[in-house]
């Protein structure tokens, strides 16, 4: 089949490649010239394992562009990023990608919606847009949805082998979806409504919201009562059915902080999700918080934040909790440095280790990145001013901190050698 994806960001990208690698010819469209003059040059716009591999073997059978072609299938995986005034999805892009290609849309042609979107976004919005073409959904020409399920770091192993959720507008539009997928995805694929698929993917992701607020909540409530939480979760989750996630400094990334107000939106009188969002939410402020009872009667003082990423081992920093400590921090007058070995461009500067932690009174661990775990605190004691560590993640080795003469303290734990 010729297809042509809209949007070639960390998942239109690996799925174009993904297509043109099992036998379709694949057309990539974006709007931003500089993404496809990179593409047009070889080059990858960011990193994912495996990504420049598969561009090789699929360079052949697909084309960037700027301009959607006639073809017989159209996907699209544009950003639905939440609008920060109304905390509701903003759905310029996908309309954008709907009124791009309908005048293109021909009889027999499929269409897949891949972006998370709020539940009816594709029968109520974009199905009208397509349908000024003069086609009928689901008479004239297929309509689908189809969630991505894959996350930073291992994109293309779980595009590959993760199952999929196939919403369609009829039957006949899902068992269409389900062949173009099946070209590449060797998990499972179930078919359902277009409203349903929508649903399970803001389900997925509210339901690892839900558990990281709790898990959060239980962090703190630890401290207070002298526990220490990573081993109370350790020992919980040896229950058959119980399944604790792990606290942290708040979450980040595309989906998990965004998708709980895609469904919010529509619910009157929510309870759970939104204190669940705020709890989250929150947890810049409370490590703000401790930071400032580990810092009492310092002058002027200089944190180091170490990891802006919003996961481990991923240069992908958007929603990153690092940003609203940073922004917190500088607005008390804190003095910010900030490293990350893995991500290469922020929105504030980045320093090497050295100049990061030089006259620092405190570093404060946000993500888990492995390369952390390398860091000798024997080097870097000797340049810190004041030798306070605060590890969000529980990643490294606390006592051989303690060795280098450092102050640690540990999210969650509230037992007095490690407050």
């Amino acid at each position: 089949m010729k297809i042509t994806v809209l949007g070639l960001g960390r998942i239109g990208l690996p799925t174009s490649l993904l297509l043109a690698s099992n036998g379709n010819q694949v057309v990539g469209v974006d709007i931003d010239q500089k993404k496809i003059k990179c593409l047009s040059e070889g080059k990858m716009p960011f990193f994912e394992p495996g990504l420049e591999d598969l561009f090789l073997s699929a360079k052949l059978s697909f084309k960037p562009s700027l301009n959607v072609e006639e073809s017989d299938a159209f996907l699209i995986a544009v950003p639905t990023p939440l609008d920060c005034t109304t905390y509701s999805a903003r759905l310029s892009y996908v309309k954008d990608a709907a009124n791009m290609l309908f005048p293109f849309l021909r009889r027999g042609n499929a269409v897949i919606l891949e972006s998370t979107v709020p539940p009816k976004t594709t029968a109520e919005i974009v199905r009208p847009i397509l349908e000024k073409s003069g086609l009928k959904a689901g008479r004239d020409f297929y309509l689908a949805h189809c969630p991505e399920r894959a996350i930073p770091g291992k994109t293309i192993q779980e595009m590959i082998h993760n199952d999929r959720i196939i919403g369609g507008i009829n039957q006949e539009s899902a068992e269409l979806a389900k062949r173009i997928y099946s070209t590449f995805v060797k998990g499972e694929m179930f078919l359902t409504d277009l409203t349903t698929a929508e649903f399970v993917k803001l389900m997925e992701n509210i339901y690892r919201d839900v558990n990281i607020a709790l898990v959060n909540e239980l962090a703190q409530l630890a401290e207070e009562l002298g526990v220490n939480v990573w081993e109370a979760i350790d020992l919980a989750n040896r229950h058959p059915r119980v399944h604790l996630h792990k606290p942290g400094p708040g979450v980040g990334g595309y989906c998990i902080p965004i998708d709980s107000w895609f469904i919010i939106q529509n619910i009157p009188n929510d309870r759970i999700l939104s204190m669940a969002r705020r709890i989250n939410d929150f947890m810049p402020n409370y490590i703000l918080f401790k930071a400032k009872r580990m810092l009492n009667g310092i002058r002027n003082p200089r944190i180091t934040v170490f990891g802006v990423a919003y996961k481990g081992n991923v240069d992908d920093s958007r929603e990153s909790p690092a940003t609203k400590l940073i922004r917190l921090a500088e607005n008390d007058k804190f003095e910010v440095r900030v490293y990350d070995p893995v991500v290469k461009e922020y929105c504030y500067p980045l320093s090497d280790l050295r100049e990061a932690v030089e006259n620092s009174d405190l570093i404060i661990l946000i993500t888990d990145h492995d390369a952390f775990m390398d860091v000798d605190p024997g080097k870097v004691a000797p340049l810190m001013r004041n030798r306070n560590l605060m590890d969000t993640r529980n990643l490294l080795d606390h006592q051989r901190w303690r060795d280098a003469g450092f102050n640690v303290y540990v999210l969650g734990v509230g037992r007095d050698e490690d407050v």
